[in-house]
């Protein structure tokens, strides 16, 4: 199998004086925009052959500049970083997909593209990236790594997204197998080690199954790939490289606690009705600790037109279960689907919220986008679905974006499908912001977590207000703490939950649950503290003692933090015990749930 290697064409060496000049004029400019830098790449040229990308800058610096502290660093980068909104929410985002596999979903909505995970295209970046690397975990997480480091972005706390299909669907070996490996590959990086010569060599010859074509009942994805996979594999449709054992990816974890590039935080998606009391158990054994759960829609006639598999009732249960547990929720909705209306699809999104049985943490609003594997093609060829035309999916949106209340961020408006791939559906890939500009053209305020944070905006420490908002959930109530500045930019929040309803889980049976804590702005080095940062400025351990505080007035005898590998040093700092699958903090002075095992 061929992987795509990250080896370095650009060497500073062979640039030395240019580079040296160039990178004491950007140190020394008292103030840098855009057209500012432009003019300064101009002045010191590249040998010849044109103008240094800000990357090769960023490498020379690295090779010749010997800055007196992380902060000088820091502030370097901050000058030349590429494309800054990508860490701007305080961790460094990094996706990666596991590999096609057959789906338990027989959704006519749903793509089919055999050289990808269930419902993901070959098109889109991060499924561009996972083939180019064999979908190996390893190299996916090395190498953008690699590639974040070298436009200047920090890679010290990333949030692992893995997507591709249904997670839970997958067998346990290659879940173990899979988290470790990025955990391993997050490691290594850290600590400077390269190991990807050593990465599996398992085949991958996705690009040589056939197209799955929508219109075709007689052949579908999980028939196309399962032939594929148990030629490959046998019946088990795993390579043995694929597997590992649990204390395999303990051993990783426990090294990744600390390490110089460690994962604070642990996303997978999966459906409803994969989500038992064993998945949350496991989820949490893994390391997970938020679910994207593609709840879809809150009608059941849609979903059974959609032949989704779940009704609404199951998508009840999964929310119920992942809360108990702690877990941020990060629902999928989808408008268009065949049966809905603009009218229904206004009135399913607002039961996301006025129902106290889900009001997700976070949402994606998908409307539907046919594309030609899809199952749907054979209703719009018929003419039982269409598409809303642009007029109507705006109304929609424009209502459902107003409709977010404060305490969820609304990550995603639109799949980030390509033109050429959309058979029937909107083709404006903007029309999130096109949504945005119309409601403020008409006065209209967004208060989604994602519409208020402060990103890299400067903001006086000092008029940081402490505001409050709690709601009730199918268990009990949530408390959503966060610092807004006096004009309601989002700084930093916590979750926090009090259930009142029983928990099944013996080890927080009696906890109240701190379940998120965020800081917003720019990501920084661990230890970098420039300026009036909204990171590193101890608004997280002032979040963890409100929320510490109103949990005892509640009458919990503990607090439970549902932690990531890379934030268990930290909570351990503020008190926290470890335990078998959280931390733990005594309210009541005493020792009970301080060391919990």
């Amino acid at each position: 199998m061929q992987h795509r290697r990250a080896v370095p064409s650009f060497d500073p060496a062979a640039h030395e004086r240019e580079l040296r000049a160039l990178i004491a004029e950007i140190d020394a400019a008292p103030s840098l925009d855009a057209q500012g830098l432009d003019r300064l790449l101009r002045s010191y040229p590249r040998s010849g052959c044109g103008l240094f990308a800000k990357s090769e800058v960023i490498a020379g610096y690295r090779a010749f500049a010997t800055p007196a502290s992380a902060e000088e660093e820091a502030r370097f980068m901050e000058r030349l970083r590429l494309r800054p909104v990508r860490t701007l929410s305080g961790v460094t985002p990094l996706t990666v997909l596991t590999r096609p596999f057959p789906c338990p979903g027989t959704c006519i909505f749903c793509p089919s593209d055999v050289r990808m995970p269930k419902s993901y295209l070959a098109d889109e970046p991060g499924a561009q990236r996972a083939e180019d690397n064999g979908f190996d975990p390893y190299l996916q997480t090395w190498n953008r790594l690699d590639a974040y480091r070298s436009i200047g972005h920090p890679v010290d706390k990333v949030e692992l997204i893995v997507l591709g299909g249904t997670w839970s669907f997958h067998p346990e070996p290659y879940q173990v197998w899979f988290v470790a490996r990025c955990m391993e590959a997050m490691s290594d990086f850290g600590a400077g080690i390269d190991a990807r010569e050593s990465a599996g060599e398992a085949p991958a010859r996705y690009r040589e199954i056939a197209p799955v074509d929508g219109r075709s009942p007689e052949r579908r994805y999980n028939q196309a790939l399962r032939a594929h996979l148990e030629a490959d594999f046998g019946d088990g449709l795993l390579h043995p490289s694929e597997q590992a054992e649990w204390s395999t990816l303990e051993a990783a974890q426990q090294r990744n606690e600390e390490a110089g590039s460690r994962c604070v935080g642990l996303v997978v998606e999966t459906r409803p009705d994969s989500v038992s009391d064993a998945e949350v158990l496991r989820l949490r054994a893994l390391g997970v600790t938020k679910v994207q759960l593609g709840i879809q829609s809150l009608d059941d006639a849609v979903l059974k037109r959609s032949r989704r598999g779940h009704g609404v009732a199951e998508s009840r249960s999964a929310v119920r279960k992942l809360r108990a547990a702690g877990f941020k929720i990060h629902a999928h909705w989808m408008a268009n689907l065949p049966g809905a209306t603009p009218e229904s699809d206004i009135e399913d999104y607002a039961r996301l919220f006025d129902d106290a049985d889900f009001r997700p943490d976070e949402l994606k609003l998908y409307p539907c986008l046919l594309v030609e594997s899809a199952e749907l093609m054979g209703s719009y060829q018929r003419g039982e679905w269409k598409p809303y035309d642009d007029t109507s999916l705006l109304r929609v949106l424009e209502v459902c974006m107003a409709a977010t209340p404060r305490w969820c961020r609304l990550t995603r408006v639109v799949r980030d499908f390509s033109a050429h791939d959309i058979v029937a559906g909107t083709h404006t890939a903007n029309m999130r912001e096109v949504a945005e500009r119309r409601l403020r053209d008409r006065g209209q305020v967004l208060c989604d977590v994602r519409s208020r944070e402060i990103r890299g905006d400067a903001f006086d420490r000092t008029a940081l207000v402490l505001r409050e908002t709690r709601y009730a959930s199918a268990l009990g109530e949530e408390c959503f703490l966060e610092f807004v500045t006096p004009e309601d930019r989002l700084v930093g929040f916590c979750r926090l939950a009090l259930p009142r309803a029983p928990v099944s889980i013996d080890e927080i049976r009696d906890s109240a649950m701190l379940r998120e804590v965020h800081v917003y702005g720019a990501s920084l080095p661990l230890g970098a503290r420039p300026g009036a940062s909204v990171q590193h400025a101890g608004l997280g351990t002032r979040l963890v003692a409100a929320a510490r505080e109103r949990a005892a007035a509640a009458g919990f005898p503990e607090l439970a933090v549902i932690s990531a590998v890379g934030t268990r040093a930290w909570y351990r700092k503020l008190g926290f015990a470890d335990g078998r699958l959280y931390q733990h903090l005594s309210l009541s002075g005493g020792e009970k749930g301080v060391a919990v095992q």
